[in-house]
């Protein structure tokens, strides 16, 4: 699965029961051939993903293509790749709030 793919499917796993009541909005900026720059907006109940940066993100989430491809299939440990600098993101409470729900780890 390529990083594209996969924040342009995010859409179809999050229902409102997984969603709840939460709110958030994310801007991921991919650099790579499968690449490109993405906002995730969580709101009443539902996930929507364009890809552009629209509004103003609580957490800003940078990497490569490849990195984000590596943390997917789990050849590259999330962890591990924040710490080398392989991933960027400026708000870790909120990151942290919704990585798993986004399938990031």
């Amino acid at each position: 699965m390529t990083a594209k793919s996969f924040l342009l499917s995010l859409p179809e796993k999050l229902n409102s029961e997984i969603i709840g009541d939460k709110t958030t909005c994310f801007h991921f900026i991919i650099d790579g051939d499968e690449g490109g720059n993405f906002t995730v907006n969580v709101a009443d109940g539902k996930c929507t993903v364009t890809d552009k940066l629209e509004g103003e993100a609580k957490c800003t989430v940078r990497s490569t293509d490849k990195n984000l491809e590596g943390i997917l299939n789990k050849s590259i440990n999330p962890m591990m790749a924040v710490m080398t600098g392989k991933v960027k993101f400026d708000n870790q409470g909120e990151l942290l709030k919704y990585a798993k729900l986004f399938g990031l780890m």
